[in-house]
């Protein structure tokens, strides 16, 4: 795993600063835009909410983006997060490489059943 070593720029941040200032919209007028409560656009451009599929989906439509790109920078934050807070998966042991993508594997032999 690559290691990133800044913490990635959280999607609230990017519809604050590359959206909502330009714009000179307000967060209540962006939600009814986006048909959301303030509240929950609010909570994502300050950083405590997350970028759902739905909202992506309402946001690439809002935004002309995709929503691959606001489920990725999501993804890439909450990796970071997930990375850096909590040393517990570290713990895990890696299963042997030689039993890892067997084509008699159990996985292998539910999928060709």
């Amino acid at each position: 795993m690559k290691k990133m070593t800044r913490r990635p720029t959280h999607p609230g941040n990017i519809i604050k600063e590359d959206y909502l200032l330009p714009l000179s919209a307000t967060i209540k007028d962006m939600a009814a835009t986006l048909g959301v409560s303030r509240k929950t656009l609010s909570k994502i451009i300050n950083e405590r909410g997350t970028i759902t599929p739905d909202m992506a989906l309402r946001l690439s439509r809002a935004f002309d983006t995709t929503p691959d790109f606001w489920l990725n920078l999501q993804k890439n934050y909450d990796l970071w997060q997930a990375e850096t807070e909590s040393q517990e998966w570290k713990k895990v042991k890696p299963f042997p490489k030689n039993m890892l993508h067997h084509h008699n594997s159990p996985l292998n032999s539910e999928q060709n059943a």
